[in-house]
């Protein structure tokens, strides 16, 4: 009986573990915040019941507040050998009214980037770095690469690093313009009066927060790209369909 009970704690403590270190828009949220969700409340649904997903996301910190703050400090703590930390970063490096979160693309964000990858590594980990998820803007009729300078230092510190990277940034971009302008519409948080949600009763019109269709969305891109990375965790990965997300009220898993 001790036998058993300590191979099945073996067993527990080496399960694949998924770690998220990013912004708002992958972070959890409760339910009075429904349709607002992020991407990682709903990446289980495209993992084996093994994985567990540790989402460690935070609204409105860049990768400076994050540091700041301590949380990076204390997601290392929790790192174990053979996790994979998925690092997503930009929306909030680029806010400029908000000088606190503000970090140069090609200075303080390119520093930070490659201290989250280094001290993932030290701890045996696995880093992946995750291009911003695509922001709904459009310009000429074509989504607008409104993350481009950050975008283009992930890819940059990735290949230099050789660091697993996530384009979210250009596959939701990809997804957005093969839906079109208005049908992509319906994956952020964009709605009038008319379409009776609770908490915007007076319509909301935010074009970087993504609802339950986009979230499930993201993930499912995210997924895509980690079940061809051929990394350790790939082979847990069972990526969503890309196509007509369902609407469950929630992060609950068809």
């Amino acid at each position: 009986m001790i036998a058993a009970l300590a191979l099945a704690a073996a067993i527990a403590s080496t399960s694949p573990r998924i770690v998220i270190a990013s912004d708002s828009t992958a972070a959890n949220y409760s339910p009075s915040q429904y349709p607002q969700m992020g991407w990682g409340m709903v990446l289980k649904c495209s993992l084996d019941p093994t994985v567990e997903v540790v989402n460690l996301a935070r609204g409105g910190r860049s990768t400076k507040t994050f540091i700041e703050e301590g949380l990076w400090d204390q997601l290392v703590a929790q790192l174990r050998p053979g996790d994979t930390v998925l690092i997503q970063f930009g929306h909030n490096d680029a806010d400029t009214k908000k000088i606190v979160r503000f970090t140069d693309p090609n200075g303080a964000y390119e520093v930070n980037l490659r201290r989250f990858v280094a001290d993932a590594r030290a701890k045996q980990a696995t880093p992946v770095l995750v291009t911003p998820i695509a922001r709904w803007v459009w310009e000429n009729g074509e989504p607008k690469d409104a993350h481009g300078p950050y975008a283009a230092t992930i890819r940059r510190v990735a290949a230099d690093l050789k660091v697993p990277l996530v384009d979210l940034d250009g596959d939701m971009m990809a997804a957005l313009k093969a839906r079109g302008r208005l049908a992509s519409r319906q994956l952020y948080l964009q709605y009038e009066p008319y379409d009776h949600i609770a908490r915007y009763p007076e319509g909301v019109h935010d074009d970087t927060h993504i609802n339950e269709q986009g979230a499930r969305l993201g993930a499912a891109l995210v997924a895509t790209s980690l079940s061809k990375l051929k990394l350790p965790i790939s082979r847990h990965v069972h990526p969503a369909p890309l196509d007509n997300q369902a609407k469950l009220g929630g992060p609950t898993c068809p």
